[in-house]
């Protein structure tokens, strides 16, 4: 790869990630309107409310960034950083397109992995260093919410890279066939569950929980950096989606030729983001016990089930 090749690869990932999340935000915003029959998001700036985006990025620009007195400074301002920065490592080494990653290296998979659980690492930070207890509080529920659903994550991963004898994401995408879509279903349906967990998001939003501990432990930040955790939560949703679509959906083997494979990752990452909405408006926020109840008695263990019918597909020559 020449230093040009890799340039432009680093500005596509770069891009990706500064426009994708975005547009994650906002048909969030537009399919809530329509499921829930809100007006007010289709209503900023003429057609289908187009312009609610740029109206919450002024919002967010104009707010005065402001460091409660009694926090941990350093920790405190560092922690949307935490947040939102390995999201961008672990886009960077999804691939889109056949034979292409903005960083292709051994092992992308246990990357990839490891990159969006430091993310939650933010998270706690912020609670930590806040000096608010309701923000404490959200910190600790993000850390035991991670610590229950990064285990099935890795246990759905590692099934798919057993079936494909790889653990690069390229390796992967291009074992995949549509058998896969029957044999690896329960380690899909774990991902995806473990997935919407480990992001926050409603349903297992306990950790912000606004109608009971205010905003967790995202409380005392105002200004950009509240938005940079609102960016990460939407990245994350981008990195999950694209890597479901590449290692349960194919990527992009399909209908349409393979000079747009890149069109056909994108889309099916976009029905998966749709799906993680839909989840939030049609179900309702469950209680902390519910929550690990629903990791360690049910996921984990069909995500073992799922290994262990892989391990016999594999021997079995299937």
């Amino acid at each position: 790869m020449t230093l040009l090749e890799a340039a432009l690869r680093a500005a596509a990932a770069l891009a990706a990630f500064l426009v994708l999340p975005l547009l994650v935000g906002q048909a969030e915003h537009k399919v809530m309107a329509h499921m829930q029959g809100r007006l007010g998001p289709m209503y900023a700036g003429g057609f289908h409310g187009w312009a609610q985006l740029v109206a919450d990025g002024v919002k967010f620009v104009q707010k005065e960034d402001l460091t409660p007195a009694a926090a941990d400074r350093w920790v405190f301002r560092l922690a949307p950083a935490v947040a939102l920065v390995p999201y961008l490592v672990a886009l960077a080494t999804v691939p889109v397109h056949p034979g292409v990653a903005a960083a292709d290296v051994p092992g992308s998979v246990v990357l990839v992995l490891a990159a969006t659980s430091v993310g939650a690492l933010g998270t706690l930070m912020a609670g930590w260093s806040s000096a608010n207890k309701y923000s404490l509080i959200g910190g600790l529920r993000a850390a035991a919410q991670l610590v229950s659903y990064e285990l099935p994550i890795v246990l759905a991963v590692a099934s798919v890279a057993l079936a494909g004898g790889s653990l690069s994401l390229l390796g992967l995408a291009d074992a995949w066939t549509p058998w896969w879509l029957l044999w690896q279903l329960p380690g899909a349906v774990v991902f995806l569950v473990a997935a919407v967990a480990e992001l926050q998001r409603p349903p297992f939003d306990m950790p912000v929980a606004d109608a009971e501990i205010v905003m967790g432990a995202w409380t005392e930040y105002t200004g950009l950096r509240f938005a940079f955790f609102l960016l990460a939560e939407y990245a994350g949703i981008v990195v999950m989606s694209l890597l479901f679509a590449v290692l349960w959906l194919g990527g992009w083997h399909g209908p349409l030729p393979e000079a747009l494979g890149w069109l056909w990752t994108l889309l099916k990452g976009l029905v998966v983001a749709l799906v993680v909405v839909w989840v939030r408006v049609a179900w309702p926020r469950l209680r902390e016990d519910q929550l690990q109840r629903l990791a360690w008695v049910w996921l984990v263990p069909l995500a073992l089930l799922q290994l262990v019918l892989t391990g016999a597909g594999v021997v079995a020559g299937w």
